[in-house]
């Protein structure tokens, strides 16, 4: 049967995709295909669309395609809102339309028909919430009390003004050039919600990723119940087996129920296909966000710290070469006021290259996982204490 080489053909595919997308960059995939796979789906496929586009319309054409680049990158624009907006109102219109028909059915019960309904509309309130919300835009009127909530580390945060807005820039914050604001503890700038994401609004969007991850797989699981019991109701299995003469198995089973799948219920399995793959997607954002507001770290202060860390190893490197090129010196002077020593002695003797000091990462707003939740649930700004502190 080719229906199963296809279909494991697509998912693998997918998967390829999907993981070299995601974990590309990755050190253990560094200088694998996978990496390669990354480099092209992150910067060559544009570089590529852009050389194609200038040898077939012109420099103009180019500009052009710059020029939409800067609008929907550079600045705030609604574009993957409505996009987002349209993903969902089309997807829950073609599953109304395709799959409520066999609700209630052998598994599912028509309680699933109303639950949908709700699940879908917590989703739109949160990412309203997410998009529109104040993500603790930092002014004249509030920077001491953030320079007093959140103290300055002296290695990636370090006191000095923004040069945009004139005022002290307090640490963990910083100056969006989308927004042209500067957001207090500033995780990064969501496209899709046209808003940067910070103090304030940090749990709207964790818990808009966690309930979308679950309305993904919540739908992926649903579809397949009912694929399940129309399986049941319509006797496949039985039919293939005793009118067939299919032999009883997985192997010899499964073919065929894939085509029979794929022939009338199509649209039930591209559906549940593509909730699955979201539900992947965003199953990684929500484990990479719960581990940052866990240790409470932002997207920011992650790149920050990668960016310490390796200046700080280059740094280790370079003193312990000079070390070693110091000491090689001293020894060379010093051997050749004295007899060489045996080749034994010379073979069994330990480097005295002093070893690299290790580069540790020291978050001092981590205090522990307990007050650091709370931290992302309640923002400091939102509590009594913060509008009675001042600056030093």
């Amino acid at each position: 049967m080719e229906v199963p080489w296809l279909l494991l053909v697509h998912g693998s595919v997918t998967a390829l995709v999907v993981v070299s997308f995601l974990c590309g960059q990755w050190p253990i995939f560094e200088g694998t295909f996978i990496q390669s796979i990354n480099h092209f789906l992150t910067f060559g496929a544009y570089h590529y669309l852009l050389r194609f586009v200038q040898s077939v319309c012109g420099t103009g054409a180019r500009d052009l395609v710059l020029g939409v680049e800067g609008y929907c990158c550079d600045r705030p624009n609604p574009i993957l809102q409505v996009f987002y907006v349209a993903i969902i109102g089309v997807t829950y219109f073609i599953i109304v339309q395709t799959s409520f028909q066999y609700i209630p059915g052998y598994y599912v019960s028509g309680l699933h028909r109303y639950l949908s309904v709700v699940a879908v509309s917590v989703g739109a309130i949160l990412f309203v919430l997410t998009s529109f919300s104040d993500p603790g835009t930092v002014t004249a009127e509030n920077v001491s009390q953030y320079v007093s909530s959140y103290p300055y580390d002296n290695i990636i945060f370090v006191e000095k003004e923004c040069s945009t807005c004139k005022i002290t820039r307090p640490a963990r914050a910083k100056h969006c050039r989308i927004c042209d604001k500067c957001v207090a503890r500033f995780d990064h700038h969501c496209g899709w919600m046209n808003n940067c994401i910070g103090e304030k609004n940090i749990r709207y969007f964790v818990a808009f990723l966690v309930w979308h991850f679950l309305i993904c797989l919540y739908g992926a699981l649903i579809l397949g119940f009912i694929l399940a019991g129309e399986i049941k109701e319509r006797k496949i299995i039985y039919i293939l087996t005793v009118y067939y003469g299919i032999d009883n198995s997985f192997s010899g089973l499964f073919p065929h129920v894939a085509q029979w799948l794929l022939a009338v219920h199509n649209t039930q399995i591209l559906l549940s296909v593509f909730l699955a793959i979201l539900a992947l997607l965003l199953g990684g954002f929500c484990a990479y966000h719960a581990h940052l507001c866990l240790t409470n770290t932002t997207t920011n202060e992650t790149f920050k710290w990668q960016d310490y860390i390796m200046w700080m190893k280059k740094e280790n490197e370079a003193k312990a070469d000079a070390a070693t090129l110091r000491s090689s010196i001293g020894s060379a002077n010093s051997d050749a006021q004295k007899a060489p020593p045996s080749k034994w002695r010379t073979f069994f003797m330990r480097s005295r290259t002093p070893s690299m000091e290790p580069v540790v990462r020291n978050n001092i707003y981590d205090r522990g996982m307990i007050t650091n939740l709370c931290e992302v649930v309640v923002p400091l700004s939102e509590r009594k204490a913060f509008s009675r502190m001042k600056s030093d």
